[in-house]
């Protein structure tokens, strides 16, 4: 239940909803009711026309019985058409007034679907709001464990199932609660006797809805992990989709998909066929009932205990009982698979960041010295990674870290955004441990160029503002001239604002590569991270990039990883790491001169050239 009454704290403030909807659904359920106790008065003047010529010339003293909207009606077709009213008078004015009553009722009962309906957005739209703002929020690694499309699905999907809590709990506490206070009021003023053996049925009919729907929590908490796992595939294979198509691999991802495709659907049919047994189950007890009562009124009208007119009154609202008592049975099954779905949601919300800013972190407002690596470990989980690496970069110089793959190289370039924190030892920025500053503030200092392009959906220009996005028009194309991007951005049919597609896929690997650096230079950073940015370019795309990485590079403090050699020889230092540890260090000239793991590296390069 803990995670039931967490759900609905999302639609806070309830006043707003809770109050008006509360006001309407007593207001259509005392139209509604009345809507069936005007069968009364028409079936009567139809068949007995005596029993309803009674004239009343004042207003009957109010009580909660049929008696008195009996008196009241007749003063009304008094006060309407005067006393010498005939049948016919009294049915056009029971039919106008039967409509203008049904109209009411169903005005009252749209505005309550209105209030509920805000009501579930709202809530929807807190849950989805939350919900991303906790996922972003979270340390790099926890993206390494989780599949996307499962985290895509509890955005989506789950957060759209959740809205059955909601939905079905408003129903549960205001609108069936009252539709059946409604109807048992009208029954038992009509019948107290017949109503007593009514309301011995209702306990059966919910008895055998709980034992139908009392398993379908598991089964839809089953139901929204397979959907993840499917939304998982088809985004990675959308995603890889060249790949795919060029290993010949389309039937097999086509087969996976299948798989996984008809578990869910295995799943929700044993679901769907759950919920919709409970409907039948109940109209049949309903109509076995209503039988028993057919036999039960019928001996009370011989026996003229009841009158043939409020007997069909009766039946009709008695046949109107069972659908708010369904509606409440289905209301259940619907919490339940919000629960379910809830119950993933709040798991992954409930997850804490590891990387947080300390309670007395400062702001780092200016960068003046420069970053330093003190005896820094990493592991991932109990895999070690980084091991006492000790090396400082002084404002304004450029280091080069290069090594085999594997060695550790961008972790180590990751501490620094803090994208991970080092399990021992510190990362200073001018002499403070970055953990005691605030990390927004550290990367507002920070420009990072990775090997693996980060593009969205959108136009250049606004790719390019992501780096700043107070720039203005002018600032944004002198980024783009220094990265050497202008040319090619102008060639292109709307020039910036030019939509790249998904990932970027309209343009070249250079092309991306240099709009990123655009991106870098419109952010002006003091501190830049260039994470093997021409390592998977051609020969001219790395000339450009190149050219455009030196213009960006300049009076910056630089830390760069590097898989072509070539590209770092002029950098202040050059750090060669293998196995997480640093094994040499020092210019390129010096490194040279050691014959050691560096020079390796760059005879192999150069022979494989």
């Amino acid at each position: 239940m803990n995670t039931y009454f967490r759900i609905l704290r999302f639609g806070r403030p309830y006043g707003r909803y809770a109050g008006p909807y509360f006001i309407c659904i007593l207001l259509h359920t005392l139209f509604n009711t009345l809507m069936f106790a005007m069968l009364i008065p028409i079936i009567q003047i139809m068949f007995d026309a005596d029993s309803m010529m009674e004239t009343v010339t004042a207003p009957p003293d109010f009580q909660l019985t049929a008696r008195y909207f009996k008196e009241l009606l007749n003063y009304g077709l008094y006060r309407v058409t005067g006393a010498g009213y005939d049948t016919k008078d009294i049915l056009i004015a029971l039919a106008v007034l039967t409509v203008v009553i049904v109209l009411l009722s169903n005005a009252f009962r749209y505005l309550a679907q209105r209030i509920l309906e805000n009501l579930r957005i709202h809530t929807l739209q807190q849950i989805r709001d939350t919900l991303f703002s906790r996922v972003v929020q979270l340390q790099v690694g926890y993206f390494s464990n989780e599949r996307k499309g499962d985290i895509i699905s509890k955005i989506t999907a789950d957060v759209q199932v959740v809205q059955f809590c909601i939905t079905s709990t408003f129903q549960i506490f205001f609108k069936e609660p009252f539709l059946l206070i409604g109807y048992f009021w009208l029954l038992i003023s009509i019948s107290f006797q017949l109503t007593l053996f009514t309301i011995a049925v209702l306990p059966v009919i919910a008895l055998v809805i709980g034992y139908i729907v009392k398993k379908l929590r598991r089964s839809a908490t089953e139901g929204q992990e397979a959907f993840g796992e499917m939304v998982g595939l088809l985004d990675e294979s959308l995603g890889a989709i060249k790949t795919v198509k060029g290993y010949n691999a389309t039937d097999y991802i086509d087969r996976k998909f299948r798989g996984l495709d008809g578990r869910y659907s295995d799943i929700m049919r044993y679901i769907a066929r759950r919920q919709q047994l409970a409907s039948p189950m109940s109209e049949f007890l309903g109509v076995a009932s209503l039988s028993f009562i057919l036999v039960y009124g019928g001996n009370m009208i011989m026996d003229g205990t009841l009158a043939a007119a409020a007997f069909i009154t009766y039946l009709g609202a008695f046949s109107q009982v069972t659908r708010p008592a369904r509606a409440i049975a289905d209301a259940f099954g619907n919490i339940n698979q919000g629960i379910a779905a809830g119950e993933r949601i709040l798991g992954m919300m409930d997850t804490e960041p590891t990387v947080t800013d300390r309670p007395e972190a400062k702001t780092l407002e200016t960068f003046r010295e420069g970053i330093e690596f003190c005896g820094v470990s990493f592991a991932y989980a109990d895999r070690p990674v980084l091991e006492e690496i000790t090396f400082s970069i002084p404002k304004g110089q450029t280091v080069a870290l290069v090594g085999p793959s594997g060695g550790g190289k961008s972790t180590l370039a990751d501490l620094i955004p803090r994208f991970y924190d080092p399990t021992g030892g510190a990362v200073r920025v001018d002499g403070v441990d970055l953990r005691d500053y605030r990390i927004e503030s550290v990367r507002a200092h920070l420009g990072i160029v990775a090997q693996e392009t980060v593009l969205f959906n959108d136009t250049i220009e606004e790719n390019i503002r992501m780096g700043n996005d107070t720039a203005t028009q002018e600032e944004v194309i002198e980024a783009a001239r220094v990265a050497n991007a202008y040319d090619f951005i102008m060639a292109t049919e709307h020039g910036f604002r030019t939509n790249i597609g998904d990932r970027g896929m309209k343009l070249s690997g250079g092309q991306r590569q240099r709009l990123s650096i655009a991106r870098a230079v419109l952010r002006n950073p003091d501190i830049l991270i260039l994470d093997e940015a021409t390592s998977a370019l051609d020969t001219e795309s790395e000339r450009l990039v190149q050219e455009s990485l030196a213009s960006l590079l300049k009076g910056r403090t630089s830390l760069v990883i590097a898989h072509r050699l070539s590209t770092i020889q002029h950098a202040d230092r050059i750090i060669v790491i293998d196995s997480g540890r640093i094994v040499e260090q020092g210019t390129h000239a010096e490194l040279m001169a050691l014959e050691g793991v560096y020079r390796k590296l760059i005879e192999m390069q150069q022979l494989a050239e």
